[in-house]
């Protein structure tokens, strides 16, 4: 099976950016391999360009104390299981400080860093940071791969506790959805929200169908197409019958 997920909204359409970045400079990370370690720079300063929005700290700290608000008025449910609750407002607790304690914009400090910000500048520009241009980043390449990796992870805590907390979020709202099992019609489905805010769409689909969904969603309706690839993606729309399962995460 494979998942797709669609923000309905953009501060989650935020957080799936940086959930993406952060998994993948984790993979990369782990590697062992100077050229995998280059891209995870190049990840690094992704993630400073998404994380330099000037509202980014306040929303999420705003959006940990909604779910804080929310998971408190639980309190005294018999529904709800005291010891679950109490993990997830520590979690809420210890996520708010983190990234709360941070002065500044989240990464702010890595600015400061020249030798970053050449490697920054450069790697916009096609084989911008061959040796002979960054000879010293070229050096650093040929380091052995402990130390590299030690660099990387350094420059990377400055964004653990927004790595952290974006986690957390999605997690609770990924949790909050209810799955339905629909089968579209000559390859197209539709369904009215009816007043209901959700944040996120997802959907699964086996793989083995060979279709690609195209979602589309507002606070009114969404909407799904499934789209059928030749050999050179090109895309034409199915007609087909077509099973998948559904979650909208309120």
């Amino acid at each position: 099976m494979i998942l797709y997920e669609y923000p309905l909204h953009e501060r989650v359409r935020t957080l799936l950016r940086l959930e993406h970045l952060f998994r993948r400079v984790d993979v990369l990370q782990q590697s062992a391999l100077p050229e995998h370690h280059h891209f995870a720079l190049i990840t690094l300063f992704e993630i400073m360009d998404v994380a330099a929005r000037q509202d980014l700290k306040s929303e999420i700290l705003k959006e940990l104390e909604r779910q804080r608000q929310t998971f408190i008025a639980y309190r005294g449910n018999p529904a709800v299981a005291e010891s679950v609750l109490d993990a997830v407002l520590g979690e809420l607790d210890q996520a708010f400080q983190a990234l709360s304690q941070q002065q500044g914009r989240v990464g702010q400090s890595l600015q400061d860093n020249e030798w970053l910000m050449a490697i920054r500048s450069r790697a916009n520009i096609p084989g911008g940071t061959c040796e002979f241009d960054l000879p010293a980043y070229y050096a650093w390449q040929h380091l052995p791969q402990q130390q590299r990796q030690s660099d990387l992870a350094r420059w990377l805590q400055w964004f653990a506790p927004l790595a952290s907390s974006v986690e957390l979020l999605l997690r609770l709202l990924r949790d909050a959805g209810s799955t339905r099992k629909i089968q579209a019609v000559n390859g197209s489905y539709q369904q009215q929200l009816a007043g209901k805010t959700y944040q996120l769409l997802r959907l699964r689909i086996d793989g083995a169908l060979g279709l690609v969904p195209e979602i589309t969603g507002h606070r009114l309706m969404v909407s799904v197409r499934f789209m059928q690839p030749d050999a050179e993606w090109h895309m034409t729309p199915s007609a087909d019958e077509v099973p998948f399962d559904m979650t909208l995460c309120p």
